[in-house]
């Protein structure tokens, strides 16, 4: 179990869940067929990927097991995803991963959120599920995730809320048949017949790439600049997307300097790196199954080059479905439609302005206005209400709106607003801290509270590699969590002793600001050493050539920065473009950098 999970949720929680998932053993028809690994890895786990946790199998258990009464497992299947369909649509949303009840109740998801809730409703009913997911496709800027089940000792695939008349089938049966990589992580030490791409101490991520496309396995030796091969080496399968070059997997290099993956065929760049120095080189899986990489670069680096990345050519894998089950299937989908048209005109906020918080609330609506109404004319307070995101007003909770209003120093600078008074500091899911953390951290300056930070908090990264957020109370309380919680306690504690403090949106590094003169200080933990990285301006120039006037970051250009031989993407605002961010120029950390562009 990631520690987070049993550090942010109580003994009692778990228990509770445990006795659903051995009830629906016990009571659907199918649970005693199936085998003690694939109910251990893909029933029994709460957690689907890295979502808020929530007690929706407690709540809906009784619905669902209602719902596919005298079902075969396959129907089950098939009727678990229509029910999902009435309750959830597509909306794209934040990175953010909401809890699968939080879901229901907004009555939208985006797909990582949308097969998290499947996942959890097939569970639910004891039937094996998992969420499969492509980090990028290779044919066009996007990812996807989408639901596995099993069923009968095979595996199916779904797309989640997207009900079909059979499984297999979804919209992107051809673009699967096209993708690099998809994979899933499985909670606990899996040992099923599937390609292991990495283990640690809590999942076993595995490679199910075959079960959609042709695969061909690329093996790639490190050699140093001295040609001896590099043991320790971080190896980097990249993919071009989003004008990125992303590691689709991230492996570290053997003894015999050697890393392998198994893989969609097609174009990939290998980027390796240890101790600064680094080397990369394009790959042509399937035409290719040896590569060598040569450590032969450091941040003296420089050059320009053109690539041609090609994907895979896909096949057709649709199964065969009459036109009487498509035409059946669809007036489902029109009536699940108006189902759940029915539950929004009834739970959410109908009067409001489309972009007020009431209306972007949908289900939570009551919260939001119950706070504005009690807050109104509070001076400042009820400014918490626009430092949230859309999906936060979603799901935020009275308590944490109350702690952050009751407990907020106001600071007279144009910085308080965002990184002061807001509550969140990343992806977390937000929870009443900040009357206690002001408690115990009231009047503190930002270098003692890097110093407590610093000597009271252990990182240990192995026992959360996913990387899940703490909260900053389970932080204080436990005193050991990964480093990115370490970085989002530490800001939260600054704020509520009214230190402006952030996690750089563009660069992710951990800073604070000087309240009179608005400079931003690196926070560098074990270090006593205040740090200000030296600043460059960065300028780019365009040449239009009347196919775009001004080109757009992410879809048409980006910047990584090389940190330590390897690149770290840049992550300016989603509408930057050209003119408005690069073209008169914008300060950056100096150092070396990669300008990608591409189509």
């Amino acid at each position: 179990m990631p520690l987070p999970d049993s550090v942010d949720y109580s003994r009692e929680f778990w228990e509770a869940n445990v006795r659903v998932a051995v009830k629906a053993r016990h009571e659907m028809p199918w649970g005693g067929k199936v085998p003690g690994r694939e109910w251990r890895h893909f029933v029994l786990p709460l957690r689907v990927n890295n979502e808020d946790l929530d007690s929706f199998r407690i709540v809906y258990y009784d619905e669902l097991k209602e719902r596919v009464k005298d079902k075969t497992m396959y129907g089950a299947v098939l009727e678990v995803n229509h029910w999902c369909h009435e309750q959830v649509c597509y909306q794209p949303s934040d990175s953010r991963t909401s809890s699968p009840m939080n879901t229901l109740r907004s009555a939208i998801g985006r797909c990582g959120e949308e097969s998290t809730f499947t996942v959890s409703a097939l569970r639910t009913i004891g039937i094996p599920a998992r969420q499969v997911y492509t980090p990028r496709w290779a044919h066009t800027d996007d990812n996807h995730a989408w639901v596995e089940a099993w069923v009968d000792g095979k595996w199916y695939f779904l797309g989640a809320c997207e009900p079909e008349p059979v499984l297999n089938l979804g919209w992107f049966n051809e673009p699967v048949a096209r993708g690099m990589l998809m994979h899933t992580k499985v909670f606990g030490d899996y040992t099923g017949p599937e390609d292991v791409v990495k283990k640690t101490g809590c999942y076993t991520e595995i490679n199910v790439t075959k079960n959609y496309a042709d695969v061909s396995t690329v093996i790639v030796t490190v050699l140093g600049a001295d040609s001896l091969p590099v043991e320790g080496a971080t190896v980097d399968y990249r993919l071009y997307n989003y004008a990125e070059l992303y590691p689709i997997v991230s492996k570290q290099s053997d003894v015999k300097g050697q890393s392998s993956l198994t893989c969609g065929k097609g174009d990939l760049i290998v980027w390796a790196s240890k101790d600064g120095r680094f080397g990369f080189r394009k790959v042509s899986v399937g035409k290719e199954a040896l590569a060598t990489v040569v450590l032969d670069k450091d941040s003296t680096y420089t050059a320009s080059f053109d690539l041609d990345l090609i994907p895979p050519i896909g096949k057709d894998n649709k199964p065969e479905v009459s036109a009487d089950a498509i035409r059946a299937n669809r007036n489902r989908l029109v009536r699940e439609d108006s189902i759940r048209s029915a539950y929004m005109q009834q739970a959410f906020f109908q009067d409001g302005e489309p972009n007020s918080p009431e209306v972007l609330a949908r289900a939570n609506w009551r919260t939001i206005v119950e706070f504005r109404d009690k807050e109104q004319g509070a001076a400042g307070k009820c400014d918490v209400l626009s430092t949230l995101s859309k999906k936060d007003y979603r799901d935020v909770t009275m308590e944490v709106l109350q702690d952050v209003a009751e407990h907020t120093p106001f600071l007279d600078n144009p910085l308080w607003h965002d990184y002061v008074l807001c509550p969140r500091v990343s992806n977390e899911r937000l929870t009443p801290c900040r009357g206690k953390l002001a408690e115990r951290f009231g009047g503190i300056t930002a270098e003692e509270l890097l110093q407590w930070v610093t000597d009271s908090i252990t990182v240990d990264d192995t026992r959360n590699p996913q990387h899940l957020c703490m909260s900053p109370l389970g932080v204080l309380q436990h005193r050991t969590c990964d480093a990115h919680s370490r970085d989002i306690f530490f800001v939260a504690a600054a704020r509520s002793a009214g230190i402006i403090a952030r996690i750089d949106e563009v660069t992710g590094k951990v800073q604070w600001a000087d309240e009179e003169t608005g400079t931003w200080h690196d926070v560098l933990f074990g270090s006593s050493e205040e740090q200000t990285a030296p600043q460059g301006t960065l300028r780019l120039t365009f040449k239009d050539q009347a196919v775009k006037k001004d080109p757009s970051y992410y879809s048409h250009f980006a910047l990584s920065r090389i940190n330590n031989g390897r690149p770290q993407l840049q992550e300016f605002p989603e509408d930057a473009t050209w003119a408005d961010t690069f073209a008169d120029g914008v300060s950056v950390d100096a150092g070396q950098y990669m300008l990608l562009s591409g189509t």
